[in-house]
């Protein structure tokens, strides 16, 4: 996948899964706008980047603010003439159940999230878009990124579920309304061990391991879909790459060695009443019909046990 001429933001890149997609992204050719809070983080992998022959600068700045991401849309026009691909990644967690979970749990999660993808995205589809009326025919490519509690919810994440939901809902939404400048939007929903994973009891020894040096073990990267932030990139890549120009509007998982396409939410089951429902009839309508097509809450790791 060549991305030579094409220049990208990747907010939260300092490290982990945002340094991955930086470092994948300029491999493959295309000049980097590293952006990260941690400016010693984000410097470090300005120096991977161009130690390795690539293009790259740091911009610095906590996502969510418009001043924050017009400022890299500025940064990424002053240093490469352009902008092509936007990987909206930075994010944090706050885990609580919902009865301990503060408002400013929720407030900073939500924040750095959902209103800084949104603010990156808006940032970007506007000069996305004055390229195209340019007469740029490149288009562009914005990649959100979810998690599978986005998906399926999980237990203690209320801010984070939430917010990971609305992403991809935003991907989809965008998908239509910028389609006509041939810009993509879509979400990838990766799943890697990081500094959030660890923060699950269940991967907390993985993660140590993994960061031992020692290799991912086949059940997690086969059965559970669990890789390396490695292991994510190369979904990125693609869907910055000219080969994706169809795809968008998409929810797209990966990780370890499963990649996974999920669904749109879909009508399940439909019954109608002559006038209108009555609680009864609702009542006897979701046991003989919808009760045995519930949907289960929870990751599907969770629910396989």
């Amino acid at each position: 996948m060549d991305l030579a001429g094409r220049v990208a933001i990747v907010t939260g890149a300092g490290r982990s899964l945002g340094r991955a997609y930086a470092i994948a992204l300029a491999a493959a050719g295309a000049s980097v706008v590293v952006n990260d809070v941690d400016a010693d983080a984000a410097a470090e992998v300005v120096t991977e980047i161009t130690g390795a022959g690539g293009q790259a600068i740091a911009s610095v700045g906590a996502v969510g603010p418009a001043d924050t991401a017009e400022k890299l849309v500025a940064d990424a026009v002053a240093a490469f003439g352009r902008l092509d691909v936007l990987v909206a990644n930075a994010g944090v967690l706050r885990d609580r159940v919902l009865w301990k979970m503060s408002d400013d749990d929720f407030d900073l999660v939500v924040s750095t999230h959902l209103r800084g993808t949104f603010t990156t995205g808006r940032a970007a589809a506007i000069q996305m878009k004055e390229q195209a009326s340019a007469g740029d025919t490149r288009g562009g490519r914005i990649i959100v990124i979810g998690s599978p509690a986005g998906q399926f919810g999980n237990f203690g994440q209320t801010n984070y579920a939430a917010v990971k939901a609305g992403l991809v809902a935003m991907a989809r939404t965008w998908s239509l309304e910028l389609a006509r400048d041939g810009i993509t939007a879509n979400a990838v929903i990766p799943i890697a061990l990081s500094p959030m994973t660890a923060t699950i009891p269940a991967y907390a020894e993985a993660y140590e391991r993994f960061l031992a040096g020692e290799p991912i073990p086949t059940e997690l990267r086969h059965d559970k879909g669990l890789g390396s932030p490695e292991d994510v990139a190369p979904l990125v890549v693609w869907l910055a790459s000219p080969a994706s120009q169809e795809v968008t509007g998409q929810a797209i998982g990966i990780g370890g060695d499963r990649l996974t396409l999920y669904s749109h939410p879909a009508v399940i089951e439909t019954a109608y009443a002559d006038g209108g429902w009555d609680a009864a009839g609702i009542d006897a309508a979701w046991r003989a019909t919808f009760a045995a097509q519930a949907q289960p809450s929870g990751p599907p790791s969770r629910r396989e046990g």
